[in-house]
């Protein structure tokens, strides 16, 4: 089993794979201290699972999560961090995470954390299972929102990368006219950052 380790701290990091290392039938063949970083390595060395943090330099770990999947989506993301807020569970699974475990977790749970994603199946530590319940619990599924096609060709530019500049040049329009479209698209999924509207596109199938 090849995995892909994300994580800013480099004593982290560095922990985390020499876990791994003693594990048998795994194997540690990147590491990446940013998600941009993680995204590129994924599409080079296409591990079976990529081991990845939420808070991180550049892009973040569930903004990598949703580039690494779409790219390729056959990779598994396991999402091991610190944080367990609800917006950044949502974040995470909104992008296609497979699993979602605590760094105070125990070794053993992190390791067969990391077996089940590869094999397929959905992993979250007890904490996070509850309030993913609590949070369906609050209210039923909404409706998709309809946006408009220059509504669409920005959000997909921006799940490429693009810069606001970048896209207006791309698409022949102004940068005003750019966050117009932005902040319209925000609106219509309820987000409030780039990162969670593309996430949220993605969840909706809309790009």
């Amino acid at each position: 089993m090849r995995v892909l380790v994300a994580d800013d701290h480099p004593i982290v990091r560095s922990g985390i794979v020499a876990l791994l290392g003693m594990a048998p039938g795994i194997e540690v063949v990147g590491e990446a201290a940013d998600g941009a970083a993680a995204v590129q390595l994924a599409r080079d060395l296409t591990p079976d699972v990529v081991l990845m943090d939420l808070r991180m330099p550049v892009l973040s770990g569930s903004a990598a999560t949703a580039a690494i999947l779409a790219d390729e989506p056959r990779i598994r993301v396991l999402v091991l961090t610190t944080y367990e807020t609800d917006d950044a569970i949502l974040e995470a699974i909104e992008a296609g995470a497979g699993g979602y475990l605590l760094k105070a977790a125990p070794q053993d749970e992190i390791i067969a954390g990391v077996r089940s994603v590869a094999a397929g199946q959905t992993v979250l530590a007890p904490s996070i299972a509850t309030k993913l319940v609590d949070r369906m619990r609050g209210g039923g599924p909404a409706a998709i929102p309809a946006l408009s096609g220059r509504e669409l060709e920005v959000l997909r530019l921006v799940a490429a990368g693009r810069s606001n500049p970048e896209i207006a040049r791309a698409l022949f329009i102004g940068e005003a006219t750019v966050k117009t479209h932005l902040q319209h698209v925000f609106e219509k999924l309820g987000v409030s950052d780039r990162t969670r509207a593309v996430t949220r596109a993605m969840e909706l199938r809309l790009i």
